[in-house]
């Protein structure tokens, strides 16, 4: 695999009375082209601020992300966030939120259809193209948030905790979604979460992020191939020694 997202030694701080208070330092990781690479840790050490960088909503304090060699300046449709909580338009319908990014490019009316029907199908939102957010579920809120994503073809997705605040049973089911999605458009996803679980059924790499400030404590590599079973021998082992390590950074 061919690394072609380089974050290279990020520090960020943000202006206080006190000064500068770091909340990411030197912070460096490779990511290879259609690689799936989760982030965990403790609240606070900086892991949606590194998502915000990446996508170019922030500037870092010092160090730079490069995407192919090409320095990221500022945000760019290849690059799209999805967040804990839906942002949606709640004075639009399902389609025209899917589609908004496809206005935002001028894609031709009849291409964006086409492109808006082909993701609410695949993000299991079909009969539901007229509705308006406040008809929806919390699960098919974020299915739409994915699926406009999705519409303009990003290279790199970015998710910050996107089912943190669903129950076990819908997470697990989104999980699997996003999981057949991401093996059959092949983006490069940084995902960031506090379940280990969900990363080790996801995940190719798993980071370990520490915090005060945030920097990576571990990084360790998963093989197995999907789907994957979280009662299975190597998976169990392998749990047992990531929450061994994240015990570690709540102390």
């Amino acid at each position: 695999m061919t690394m072609y997202l380089t974050i290279n030694n990020i520090s960020k701080s943000w202006d206080s009375t006190g000064g500068g208070v770091p909340t990411i330092k030197n912070f460096s990781l490779s990511i290879a082209k259609n690689e799936f690479v989760s982030i965990i840790g403790p609240s606070g050490c900086g892991k949606s601020t590194l998502l915000q960088i990446v996508a170019g909503i922030i500037e870092p304090t010092a160090g730079n992300v490069l995407l192919e060699g090409r320095k990221i300046k500022k945000t760019c449709p290849c690059r799209a966030l999805v967040f804990q909580k839906p942002t949606l338009f709640p004075w639009k319908t399902v389609k025209e939120n899917v589609g908004f990014g496809l206005m935002l490019k001028k894609i031709p009316k009849k291409e964006a259809e086409t492109i808006i029907e082909a993701k609410i199908e695949q993000t299991g939102l079909s009969g539901y193209g007229d509705y308006y957010p406040h008809q929806l579920s919390e699960g098919m809120k974020q299915r739409t948030q994915i699926a406009r994503v999705l519409a303009i073809n990003p290279e790199i997705i970015l998710m910050d905790e996107p089912f943190a605040a669903l129950d076990e049973m819908l997470k697990s089911r989104l999980d699997n979604e996003l999981m057949d999605i991401w093996e059959k458009e092949k983006k490069t996803v940084l995902f960031v979460t506090h379940s280990l679980e969900e990363a080790l059924l996801l995940s190719d790499r798993i980071i370990l992020m520490k915090s005060n400030p945030g920097e990576i404590h571990l990084e360790h590599k998963l093989d197995w191939l999907r789907p994957r079973n979280i009662f299975s021998p190597e998976i169990v082992e392998t749990r047992k020694y990531l929450l061994n390590e994240l015990s570690k950074l709540y102390l």
